[in-house]
């Protein structure tokens, strides 16, 4: 299905922000990812505890790089 994989590639775009260090890069991608994961729960693609679950994650690492 096409619209799981495009959450799937949002996310990993943030993750490879933010493995990179680039701080700019990252806040972008995950600035990116949240609409589409948001819509996703509209969708009923996914749970809206798990699309919680991966937002609280990337924000968390994202905010790592800030530090």
């Amino acid at each position: 299905m096409g619209l799981r994989s495009r959450m799937r590639t949002k996310i990993k775009n943030v993750v490879k922000a933010c493995d990179a260090g680039d701080k700019e890069a990252a806040q972008a991608a995950y600035k990116d990812a949240v609409p589409v994961i948001d819509s996703m729960i509209n969708k009923g693609i996914v749970n809206k505890n798990k699309a919680a679950r991966h937002k609280s994650r990337l924000n968390k690492r994202v905010k790592a790089l800030a530090v």
